[in-house]
């Protein structure tokens, strides 16, 4: 088992990350982001059908081809979060978190004792305990794991000093068309007021040491969200798939 997260090491040396959320159960093209030079495919199982059952074969794709499998899980549950962890994804996003109660939560759930609440089996994790005492290995699958929680909400701003100081929290992530959503415009991410918003999250988060993420769907985007300061940029599979057939049918569609 690999204990290292190359994803969490760029980041502690101050390295910008691209990742990809894919919401479709396909380790193939888990394979393509990896050799294509994504940092990470982050599995959802938050928005479409995915489960621990479903991203195992994802995980073991990743693992084959080098590059970080982590889950958006649907629920801010610890035995919903143990099941990814334990088919192997080294880093766990947590959504709509907007309270400090919340945050805690999903942040125990990623640790083992005595900093947090994982379940601790001697299964895929701890190479089903053929690779030496269990013990050995308790710390470093705990600190492997990145550990990220979304910001969805402008409820959650009263809670994110508390929030950014919990010592296990790793990266939060802001979440630009639900946040739109709780500001009163719906379908509008792009909106000043999210953006106001958005950024004032990457301040603070800066501030008190903390990494920040968001989506980027183009080059674009992505260009915006590292020259406001954000640590990562996250595209989605089915929007590059969408983006890259539509120019391709664009194209051929002219040819003489």
């Amino acid at each position: 088992m690999n204990l290292t997260n190359t994803v969490k090491e760029k980041l502690a040396a101050g390295e910008r990350v691209i990742g990809c959320f894919t919401s479709i159960g396909s380790p193939e093209i888990v394979e393509i982001l990896a050799l294509t030079g994504f940092d990470f495919a982050l599995i959802d199982a938050e928005h479409g059908p995915l489960s621990p059952e479903t991203a195992y074969p994802m995980v073991l794709a990743a693992e084959a081809r080098g590059i970080q499998a982590f889950a958006r899980v649907g629920e801010n549950d610890k035995q919903v979060v143990l099941k990814f962890l334990d088919i192997g994804v080294t880093g766990i996003m947590a959504p709509q978190i907007n309270t400090i109660e919340q945050a805690t939560v999903s942040v125990n759930g990623t640790k083992y004792s005595p900093i947090g609440n994982r379940g601790l089996a001697g299964g895929r994790t701890f190479d089903f305990g053929l690779s030496g005492a269990l013990d050995t290995l308790v710390q470093p699958l705990t600190d492997r794991v990145l550990t990220m929680i979304q910001f969805e909400h402008v409820n959650a701003l009263k809670d994110l000093d508390a929030i950014l100081a919990l010592e296990q929290l790793d990266l939060i992530f802001v979440g630009p068309n639900d946040l739109a959503q709780s500001l009163g415009f719906p379908g509008q991410p792009g909106h000043p007021d999210v953006t106001r918003v958005a950024n004032e999250v990457v301040a603070r988060a800066k501030a008190a040491g903390k990494k920040t993420g968001t989506i980027a769907y183009s080059l674009d985007q992505v260009r915006d969200v590292f020259g406001r300061g954000f640590d990562m940029a996250v595209a989605t599979a089915p929007g590059l798939l969408a983006g890259a057939a539509k120019a391709y049918i664009a194209g051929a569609r002219q040819v003489p």
